[in-house]
């Protein structure tokens, strides 16, 4: 069975709530006894009480049902003599009835809220939580919300109307149905964010400009919504008369205005007046209350009119091919014409043109042209190994052509000669002077080089599968100064004749010589003979591996 009580009651205390008895045992002789536990099985003490020989309970305390709605009772009779239960265990409940008591309150309340000035009609997008502790599912827990207050009062919250950064102060109340009705208050602030409310409008509906071909034309809007802002930065668009796309216009980001300007490309013989019409819109889309405009839909875009006389400016002449690319042996006879070009200018009839060709950049002084025709013809041998041609071969050469417009204008052309290497050069030594450690061995290593290319250098003969050869002496030479002539080799059998300075010398332990070497004397036939020889040997036991190798290589004979 189940007992109730009101919560909250105010006694006095103890107060009777319940009489225990039993009518099966002889109740003169019997004790009652309670045991009192929650819902969830703990013990409570102090809160009931029975009276051993009546059977009264009572209830010594106010009870908040919100703290523990539940109370599990255990009823026992004992017997006085014995102390021994003398009938079966009973239970009951205490259930304590809810009153109203708790007021609702607001839970994680956002006290600054951001609102779009957009939001959608009839929506605020600001979550109220409310909690009420009474009973659920009673009216002591049904809450309604309203908003009691504003502040500023007027105007009513219109997100239309929102765009100087206006702040409201919204005091919402929950109010729960009990019996008295309890309620509690917030105060929510909403900052209004400014959206485009506001259309794009221009400054002028009709716009008469005269321009030079390609020049710019800026024409300018007004937008009551926040600068550089989404609602604010305008997107311009052509509507009619750039069918042909010859025209382009962009949006300076600093000034919102929009840059219109002739596309190159375009040919204008004669002056040409155009008209354009020209919308403009935001980037993001304009927000109209649904119930300020009819059928939810906002104005028309804002156009304008511009008419554009645009003046031909002197296009400067266009050659066929740029860049032009010639191939051409190297150390040719001068005479040879590289390039005759076929130049065009669009402002003016074949009949009527007339140019002026000239070089602009020659480095080496090698071509001449000829101002009528652009003829471009060497004037001295071309060489592939100057320090004027690039390490691909190419000598660049640019050349002009000058109209008579006004004003002149001048175009230009690269041309590219690709330089054919042949075999002009002969082998070289790298280094014409070698010291020789007469205290450490008999042998310096000779490095040749030929600036001319593959197949026209290296290897070298009688090399050691590189560019360098050895120098090997058989006997022991005197410290001095030896003058060695040598011949060097290439692919082609061109050859190279240079004189080799030795020095021999104590390097002690290091790889130059520590004093002053006797003077120099030449090596007598025989001497360099005897020098040489050795290097022969040694050049004839790799001379299998030489014919394996693809670098450059030297050698002493």
């Amino acid at each position: 069975s189940t007992i109730e009580i009101i919560e909250e009651n105010k006694g006095p205390f103890p107060k009777e709530i319940a009489k225990m008895y039993n009518d099966q045992t002889d109740q003169e002789g019997q004790i009652y006894r309670i045991s009192v536990k929650s819902a969830t099985g703990n013990l409570i003490e102090g809160v009931f009480s029975i009276n051993e020989s009546t059977g009264l309970v009572y209830v010594h305390q106010r009870i908040d049902r919100e703290e523990i709605d539940l109370f599990k009772i255990t009823f026992d009779i004992l017997s006085k003599k014995t102390r021994k239960e003398i009938d079966k265990r009973l239970a009951f409940d205490i259930q304590i009835k809810d009153i109203n008591d708790n007021a609702p309150t607001f839970i994680d309340l956002p006290t600054n809220v951001e609102v779009k000035e957009n939001t959608e009609e009839g929506f605020l997008p600001v979550q109220l939580k409310v909690m009420d502790r009474d009973e659920t599912n009673t009216p002591n827990s049904e809450i309604t919300i309203r908003v009691v207050k504003q502040t500023p009062a007027e105007p009513k919250i219109d997100l239309k109307m929102m765009n100087d950064g206006m702040k409201y102060e919204v005091t919402v109340e929950a109010k729960d149905h009990g019996s008295p009705s309890l309620s509690s208050t917030a105060v929510v602030t909403l900052n209004v964010v400014d959206s485009n409310s506001h259309p794009p409008t221009f400054k002028e509906k009709k716009v008469l400009e005269s321009v030079i071909k390609d020049d710019i034309l800026r024409i300018a809007v007004d937008d009551k919504d926040t600068p550089k802002t989404p609602g604010w930065r305008a997107k311009y668009y052509f509507i009619e008369g750039n069918q042909e796309g010859n025209y382009k216009i962009e949006t300076d980001p600093a000034t919102n205005e929009g840059i219109l300007s002739v596309i190159k490309g375009k040919d204008f013989e004669v002056t040409t007046t155009t008209t354009l019409r020209v919308g403009v819109a935001n980037e993001e889309p304009l927000f109209v209350c649904k119930s300020k405009s009819t059928g939810g839909a906002g104005p028309p875009p804002d156009t304008v009119n511009i008419t554009i006389k645009v003046i031909d400016a002197n296009d400067p002449p266009n050659y066929e091919k740029d860049p032009f690319v010639v191939y051409q042996k190297e150390e040719e006879v001068p005479g040879k014409v590289l390039f005759t070009p076929k130049v065009k200018d669009v402002d003016s009839d074949e009949s009527q043109i007339r140019l002026v060709h000239m070089i602009i950049k020659d480095p080496a002084g090698w071509v001449t042209i000829d101002e009528k025709t652009g003829t471009l013809t060497t004037t001295k041998k071309m060489d592939r190994e100057s320090p004027f041609v690039d390490d691909k071969g190419i000598y660049k050469i640019i050349v002009g052509a000058k109209d008579n417009g006004e004003p002149p204008a001048t175009g230009t052309c690269t041309v590219l000669v690709h330089l054919r290497d042949i075999n002009d050069n002969v082998p070289k030594l790298v280094n014409k002077e070698l010291i020789m450690c007469g205290n450490k061995g008999n042998m310096v290593m000779v490095s040749a080089n030929d600036t001319d290319a593959d197949p026209y250098s290296g290897p070298f003969a009688f090399s050691l599968g590189g560019k360098e050869g050895g120098l090997v002496s058989l006997t022991t030479l005197a410290y001095g100064n030896y003058s060695v002539p040598l011949v060097i080799q290439d692919q082609q059998s061109s050859i190279g004749r240079d004189t080799l300075k030795v020095i021999v010398c104590d390097c002690g332990e290091g790889d130059v010589c520590r004093s002053k070497v006797p003077s120099s004397s030449s090596l007598g036939s025989a001497g360099i003979g005897l020098l040489l020889l050795g290097l022969l040997l040694f050049l004839c036991e790799y001379g299998n591996h030489w014919q394996h190798k693809q670098n450059h290589k030297a050698y002493a004979p």
